[in-house]
């Protein structure tokens, strides 16, 4: 099982908080990687977590589901490959990265590269993705922050807190029962009016005053 491999290499940051690197493959069936290892670190060190960036591990393949779930603050994890859904479920405070293969040729705007609901529930840290994820992106997210490519539909949904950046496309319902955080999306094509839920939020436009059709959109609570 690899998240034991994950123990057994990050012995001494547990112990010592010394800084530990490592490589591994990863396979769709090696599911919720990196939650065992963010117990036993609560276990030890509580919320605090380890220092940033104390665990950095590296995975090439297609992870399974959950991915990340419930990170530690301290712990790392960067993916070249994809994954499957609910990556970074619970995120509390560690990073996740997940990016093309090293040499691929695919548009990020046009790959989907994570699965659906991909950081439901996150509480803190940080998520960035070289790809479009799937659908309920971000929902119910209270504090993390992260950077997509594209969503599917319901982006944003039920989020409470934290910061979403969007470079491409999104799905339909965006930010429905949104309540709280900001959600910057890039809106060359001046669609995403239309796509966005507009019951909880409003829209501003980021940068200048100038409202026009290339000026992004910033979706936020209603005040």
């Amino acid at each position: 099982m690899l998240d034991w491999k994950l123990l057994e290499a990050a012995a001494p940051a547990l112990a010592h908080q010394q800084k530990v690197f490592a490589s591994f493959n990863i396979r769709n069936t090696d599911r919720t990687v990196g939650t065992i290892l963010s117990n036993e670190i609560s276990k030890k060190y509580k919320g605090a977590g380890l220092p940033e960036d104390t665990l950095h591990f590296k995975f090439t393949g297609t992870a399974g589901q959950s991915f990340g779930a419930f990170l530690a603050h301290g712990i790392s994890l960067e993916l070249s490959g994809d994954a499957n859904d609910y990556v970074g479920k619970g995120l509390s405070g560690g990073r996740v990265v997940v990016r093309q293969p090293r040499g691929s040729r695919r548009d990020p705007l046009q790959n989907i590269i994570v699965g659906n609901t991909v950081l439901y529930g996150a509480i803190g840290g940080e998520a960035y993705f070289e790809g479009v994820a799937g659908e309920r992106f971000a929902v119910r997210n209270s504090g993390a922050v992260s950077v997509v490519e594209g969503t599917g539909d319901h982006g944003c949904e039920y989020m409470t807190g934290g910061v979403v950046v969007v470079l491409g496309d999104t799905g339909r319902n965006f930010a429905a029962g949104m309540s709280g955080g900001v959600a910057y999306v890039y809106d060359p094509k001046a669609r995403f009016g239309e796509l966005c839920n507009m019951a909880m939020v409003e829209l501003e436009p980021v940068g200048v005053a100038s409202a026009d059709k290339d000026t992004p959109g910033r979706p936020h609570q209603r005040g």
